[in-house]
């Protein structure tokens, strides 16, 4: 995508917004959009979004109503697949002492959660085993695996983690200790020694399933272990074969919280998952559900934004095995009670996150006045909390448009970091190249997200190295900033029934974004900042529309100063449509992504 030669290409005229992007109409083929709307009796904006994510007459069914039945793979597709699950089939019906090491996120923790879940149900021996981020730090250790074997344990499973463990692995091997690996992460040319390595991003393999989750891939394996059972005889009628439909709430929220496309598997996944979730048969997430407040039927808002940070927060600043241990909870009360401290462990991280995120803001901005030259974001501090950088380096990406690194620097001297980035750069590769040139003690990832580890002494070369490395890729990707938008609309075709339709279109998230539309000169009528720094507006039309609106985290950005000083002026608004059950009457609310002076 290039940046937009002239006004006549830009919708409403938009060539540089409030946040400085060109808005542009989704390619969309008019007549088909119309046939679609028509067809299969849809709002007329409900078939352009169809249009215009290439969703054909033949389409339509299996996109309204995603099914596990045509986009689940085959797991057998995946290299080592059906080795791992042969070799665990056999330690299952051996009783053979297992253990699961997963990372200590969400993707970690709910992989963890839906192997333990499955052995237990087959009648399996697996244990949980989740490192703590500050001592141990992410992947296999030495240690723990030493203290494993001492357990007995004779088969250990890596869920989120284990592609890049070249050293500890070859440990475990010596110790006689057998391992497969289940991950997603970047993989290089030379695999660890491992009983498998099941990863759909290794590089022998071809890119068709490398967007699934680490619990998509757990999943896959799940269904192919319970295949090799099958064939193998084990079930009888005093040991029924499990239904493996019943944990695919906690695939959803593995899947919704590690910021995957939600296409493909991943949008069935999720999307019949939350069909689970909603029954509330996991006390643990129905404790998480009550403690967040939820009172509504679940979405992925819930699973990203109140159920995932408060399992992730053990990981980050409380006990790192808790999150896993609830999902594998059937104590309605002890369920409770880890609910309760998970949800104080996330008011503890939201604090520090605050903290580190005004330290690294300030840091950024006292360079050169604020204008940061570099293609990339990069802060380091003493005393920054390893758990809290890795949300701090998204909302550095958010608010600059740009790939950030936040390091933080313990007493030691070890700067641990995490990255994220923006669509068409890959940060995941760049991190493996500085791990390639000697630059950082180790480090891995994906294309939007990665962390690292590194000495103090080589954080200038790292910075200096990634400045260059992703110069280019930033600048071309920069160079395209362009909001696209699925229609515009007038404020009084804002309705309930439109939102509830456009609904049927998700889930919604990375690859599926919901729709966005344009409003077209509004008038701001009311402006003012709530909580810490969001924007909340009320806007009118002549025609006597009327809309509530929020811009969140926009208060210090251009966007939000703009529409804080802008009363009485009028707007054109690009954002999503959402139902505001606030108060008796349940109303229309934009969740403003941009905006313009009319």
């Amino acid at each position: 995508m290039t940046l937009l030669d002239s006004i006549d290409e830009a919708a409403l005229g938009v060539v540089r917004s409030l946040s400085g992007r060109a808005w542009r109409l989704r390619d969309c083929d008019e007549r088909l959009a119309a046939y679609l709307s028509e067809a299969h009796d849809l709002e007329e904006p409900v078939g352009r979004v169809l249009a215009g994510r290439g969703i054909g007459p033949d389409d339509v069914g299996d996109f309204l109503s995603p099914s596990l039945r045509t986009s689940l793979p085959d797991p057998s597709v995946l290299k080592d697949m059906d080795v791992a699950a042969d070799r665990i089939a056999k330690a299952i019906m051996s009783g053979e002492q297992m253990a699961v090491f997963g990372d200590y996120d969400v993707d970690g923790a709910t992989s963890s959660a839906l192997l333990k879940r499955f052995c237990d149900a087959v009648g399996g021996e697996l244990r949980i085993y989740i490192p703590d981020r500050i001592t141990e730090g992410y992947g296999p250790n030495i240690p723990a695996l030493q203290s494993l074997v001492q357990d007995g344990v004779r088969l250990v499973i890596t869920v989120d983690c284990g592609t890049l463990s070249f050293e500890p692995l070859d440990a475990a091997a010596t110790m006689g200790l057998e391992v497969i690996v289940v991950d997603h992460h970047k993989a290089e040319t030379t695999l660890p020694r491992a009983v498998a390595v099941v990863n759909p991003n290794r590089l022998d393999e071809d890119d068709t399933h490398g967007q699934l989750a680490a619990v998509g891939v757990t999943f896959l394996l799940v269904v192919a272990i319970n295949r090799a059972l099958r064939t193998a005889g084990y079930y009888k009628d005093e040991r029924p074969e499990p239904d493996l439909m019943q944990w695919l709430d906690l695939v959803a929220l593995g899947t919704v919280c590690d910021v995957v496309p939600l296409t493909g598997a991943n949008r069935a996944l999720v999307a019949q998952g939350l069909k689970v979730m909603a029954r509330r048969r996991n006390p643990g997430l129905v404790a998480l559900a009550d403690v967040a407040r939820m009172d509504s039927a679940p979405g992925v808002y819930h699973l990203g934004f109140l159920l995932g940070p408060r399992v992730n927060a053990g990981g980050r600043v409380g006990e790192s095995g808790m999150g896993a241990r609830l999902l594998t909870c059937d104590d309605p009360d002890e369920a409770r009670q880890m609910a309760d401290h998970l949800d104080l462990f996330n008011k503890e991280r939201q604090d520090l996150e605050a903290a580190v995120h005004d330290d690294a803001l300030a840091s950024v901005l006292s360079e050169k006045g604020g204008e940061d030259p570099h293609p990339i974001v990069f802060a380091a501090g003493e005393g920054w909390h390893p758990g809290v950088i890795g949300i701090v380096a998204s909302r550095l990406t958010e608010r600059f448009g740009r790939p950030s690194v936040v390091i933080g620097i313990d007493d030691a001297g070890v700067a641990k970091g995490s990255c994220r980035s923006i669509s068409g750069v890959d940060v995941g590769a760049a991190i493996i190249e500085a791990g390639h040139r000697g630059l950082i003690v180790n480090g891995g990832g994906h294309a939007m997200a990665a962390g690292l580890t590194a000495d103090i002494s080589r954080l200038d070369d790292l910075r200096d190295f990634l400045n260059e490395f992703m110069a280019l890729r930033v600048d071309k990707a920069r160079a395209g900033r362009v909001l696209e938008l699925d229609g515009v609309l007038g404020l009084k075709g804002c309705r309930l029934e439109l939102v509830e339709a456009l609904e049927a279109l998700g889930p919604f998230g990375m690859g599926n974004p919901a729709p966005r539309f344009a409003l077209p000169s509004v008038e701001l009528v009311h402006v003012d900042r709530v909580g810490k720094d969001h924007v909340r507006a009320i806007f009118s039309s002549p025609d006597g529309g009327r809309l509530k609106a929020i811009a969140f985290r926009s208060a210090e950005t251009e966007m939000g100063a703009t529409l804080l000083a802008g009363r009485g002026k009028r707007f054109h608004l690009a954002g999503r449509l959402k139902r505001d059950d606030w108060g008796t009457t349940p109303r229309v609310e934009m969740t403003l992504d941009d905006a313009s002076l009319a």
